[in-house]
């Protein structure tokens, strides 16, 4: 029998995330390897939308998974392991951005002038730079461009196919301002874009990114990579 079909295999397809958490409680603290591969691309877009500073949001990444892993004994079940996470890096992710001394308590028009009032220049990271089709490119930027509150909404709701309830309880919004400000956003996009996208392709965390977080994780909290 081949060994990948022996019964017992890990695989990150074959696992859930309760179980994982479940036998890292028991003992086996390995296995956050496959959390951490599953969530940092999901995270990595989170950020873009919140921070739009892709180094620093691998850094803000790396934090959370370690501050996740020290406090998993603390994780009830109540909500999805990745919404529980999720929560954590937007805490760490507005945290960091306090520290770059931005504001968080400026008035919606004052966010809304900030954002657009950027050029393409300013708005651009190292990110831009790898991405190689003209869509990719207009898209990003007006996504880019969106002011915040709305930007991760559409970020969470129709790239990364959160649905309504996880985007309320990690945003802590009522149902209606997630749809709400999900079409806001939709409207402002629908000026420049065209109405085809492969959301697949918008801020890619690439292969190498991904395993060299996943090291410095598991590094972190000394455990094994799981290959």
């Amino acid at each position: 029998m081949n060994k990948e079909n022996k019964p017992g295999t890990i695989t990150a397809e074959t696992i859930s995330d309760s179980e994982i958490v479940t036998r890292m409680l028991n003992g086996e603290k390995d296995l956050y390897t496959l959390l951490v591969r599953r969530y940092n691309q999901r995270l990595f877009r989170i950020g873009m939308s919140i921070m739009n500073d892709d180094a620093e949001i691998e850094d803000v990444m790396q934090v959370t998974y370690i501050k996740a892993y020290e406090n998993l004994g603390k994780f009830e079940f109540r909500s999805g392991f990745s919404t529980w996470l999720i929560r954590i890096f937007i805490n760490e992710s507005l945290l960091r951005l306090k520290q770059r001394q931005k504001s968080l308590a400026m008035s919606d028009g004052m966010i809304d002038k900030e954002t657009f009032d950027k050029s393409a220049g300013e708005l651009q990271t190292p990110l831009m730079k790898v991405l190689n089709t003209e869509l990719k490119l207009a898209l990003e930027e007006a996504i880019r461009q969106l002011p915040e509150k709305y930007r991760t909404v559409f970020v969470m709701r129709e790239i990364e196919n959160m649905n309504v309830a996880e985007t309320q309880e990690c945003l802590n919004l009522s149902e209606v301002n997630v749809k709400v400000r999900l079409n806001r956003a939709k409207a402002m996009l629908r000026n420049t874009l065209s109405n085809f996208y492969n959301k697949e392709e918008i801020f890619q965390f690439h292969l190498s990114r991904c395993e060299r977080v996943t090291h410095h994780v598991m590094k972190k909290i000394e455990q094994p990579v799981i290959p």
